[in-house]
């Protein structure tokens, strides 16, 4: 713990994407510091996220069914948008093309709609998931890298919107993190070792570097931030 216990006491927090992954990871440090916390997502998740979080299904590519999913929370004060998905060389078809588009931008840009109003009431905050392919190009993943980018122009547009609200939106671009969704890059030395030997801190990051980063954008600290792309990336960006 790297922040004072009850930072966010008091607070209500929304995490969609969370029922794994990083996702789930943010909404334990939320918890862990006094939120109270409802991750949204698919399925049961993988058994990462504490007894402290609520957990509802949602899909974010429904308007109806993320709207069921907040209809008991009157208010919110923190907002993450964890959702998404990389289908790496099926991304050329363009039906897969659109579906991860689907959920990692639209789905953003639907969650960020549906929870406008009751982050107005609280001046509260919207972190976003961009990526480290906001950036660069990939040439595996034209819908995650497209998608990922529009993130952070999506998250852009909307700080300067949402401005006048009270509502600051900013966003977290993970560089190579590792989880299960990487685990085969991390195994494969041929591929892995190139991404070390650019990444100046000499590791892969880890789930927890995401959240802690991504937990701050919500913090007093943090309070003249918005618009900001924030990359946990280990320096790989910028060699």
């Amino acid at each position: 713990m790297t922040y004072q216990a009850d930072l966010f006491k008091g607070k209500r927090a929304l995490v969609s994407g969370a029922t794994q992954g990083i996702g789930a990871i943010i909404a334990n440090h939320l918890a862990a510091l006094g939120a109270q916390v409802t991750a949204i997502g698919l399925g049961n998740g993988d058994g990462t996220l504490d007894a402290a979080v609520e957990v509802k299904q949602a899909d974010v590519t429904s308007a109806a069914s993320v709207e069921a999913a907040l209809a008991p929370i009157d208010r919110l004060d923190i907002v993450f948008n964890c959702a998404g998905i990389i289908l790496r060389g099926a991304e050329h078809d363009l039906e897969v093309f659109e579906k991860v588009l689907a959920v990692n931008l639209t789905g953003t840009m639907r969650v960020c709609t549906a929870v406008r109003e009751r982050l107005k009431a609280s001046g509260g905050c919207i972190v976003n998931t961009a990526s480290m392919l906001s950036f660069f190009g990939g040439g595996l993943v034209p819908g995650y890298a497209a998608s990922k980018g529009g993130v952070a122009q999506l998250t852009k547009s909307l700080a300067i919107a949402y401005a006048a609200d009270g509502i600051r939106v900013n966003a977290v671009a993970p560089g190579w993190i590792a989880t299960p969704l990487t685990q085969a890059l991390q195994d494969d030395p041929a591929r892995a070792g190139p991404i070390l030997a650019r990444t100046p801190l000499g590791r892969w990051g880890t789930p927890d570097d995401v959240a802690r980063a991504a937990v701050f954008l919500c913090t007093p600290a943090a309070s003249f931030m918005t618009g900001v792309i924030l990359p946990v990336d280990g320096g790989y960006m910028v060699t």
